[in-house]
């Protein structure tokens, strides 16, 4: 049976509350991102993609999205509902666009604002409104020339992939 919740007066489900989106964009990763990367922002480490090297400040509290090794510098990053919590987002793609390589990728899954809960006024965990032309013109500033818009799935959230 799928459970809901309600928040000013609309429905979503369960699920959206319970943590782990990455779950949702996961078969996608695996089949765009290869080779050694950073999964930034999983949260706990059985949500980290099994590849990637967790970076959360839940799992070592040195580590967090703007204090990536620069060295060696990695083939992807994953990021999932990660960016909307980062202080200064456009320093955090800046910095991670410097740490992949030129012929890199990076997957951004992020909080669509069609889901009123997580708009900053109503959690107060989320900084930022987040949309995916923002995302996209980020992107390019920072170097990224092939950009895609995944689309708002059923998890109220939107999937970004670039590659250089």
């Amino acid at each position: 049976m799928t459970k809901f919740i309600s928040f000013d007066g609309d429905e979503y489900p369960a699920f959206q509350a319970e943590g782990n989106a990455a779950q949702f964009v996961m078969p996608f990763a695996e089949q765009l991102l290869k080779g050694k990367g950073y999964d930034v922002g999983c949260g706990k480490k059985e949500w980290a993609l099994p590849w990637a090297i967790p970076i959360d400040p839940n799992i070592d509290p040195s580590q967090d999205g703007m204090n990536l090794p620069l060295e060696p510098q990695v083939d992807f990053i994953f990021s999932s509902h990660c960016l909307e919590h980062l202080p200064n987002y456009v320093a955090a793609l800046e910095h991670w666009s410097n740490v992949i390589k030129l012929d890199g990728k990076m997957l951004l899954y992020l909080p669509d604002y069609s889901q009123k809960y997580w708009r900053p006024w109503n959690n107060k965990k989320h900084i930022h409104v987040l949309s995916p032309q923002v995302i996209i013109d980020c992107l390019s500033h920072c170097g990224w020339t092939k950009v895609l818009y995944g689309g708002v799935d059923l998890n109220n959230s939107f999937t970004i992939f670039a590659t250089r």
